[in-house]
């Protein structure tokens, strides 16, 4: 499989093909979730803020290729769009929420466990969370 729009493609792939994900154990931290993050191939860029009483995150850079991705499936401006929208803590570096993926133009239940000061493990499922793909981003 190709990933063109990185995480969030094959994400939105994997999910789309109720294509089954292992599962790692992942230590909670108490280092903050909010920054930048690179997806696997380095062609996305989410930053993390808080939202209210929630977490969110919005494209702040993305490759030539993810942008038209992103505009082939729907989303004409990559740049600024929500794509980690409405995560609630639920323990100490644990977050539930959904995740957009831009170039399938969907929404889906998501995770995010901190793995580290510099790691977070997003996940998108199907099925109430049956089905899961999980991508590593890394902290610049």
């Amino acid at each position: 499989m190709q990933m063109h729009l990185g995480a969030l493609r094959g994400l939105g792939l994997a999910l789309a093909l109720l294509g089954p994900t292992g599962f790692a154990a992942v230590a909670a931290t108490s280092e903050p979730i909010h920054g930048t993050w690179e997806n696997p191939t380095g062609d996305v860029r989410v930053v993390t803020q808080s939202c209210g009483t929630e977490l969110c995150g919005k494209v702040s850079w993305a490759s030539d290729l993810a942008k038209k991705d992103a505009a082939d499936g729907g989303t004409p401006q990559l740049i600024g769009t929500s794509l980690l929208r409405n995560y609630r803590e639920t323990k100490p570096g644990h977050w539930k929420g959904n995740v957009f993926v831009p170039d399938l133009g969907e929404t889906y239940y998501s995770t995010i466990r901190q793995l580290d000061a510099n790691r977070i493990k997003i996940s998108g499922c199907i099925l109430g969370g049956l089905l899961c793909k999980s991508q590593v981003w890394r902290k610049l």
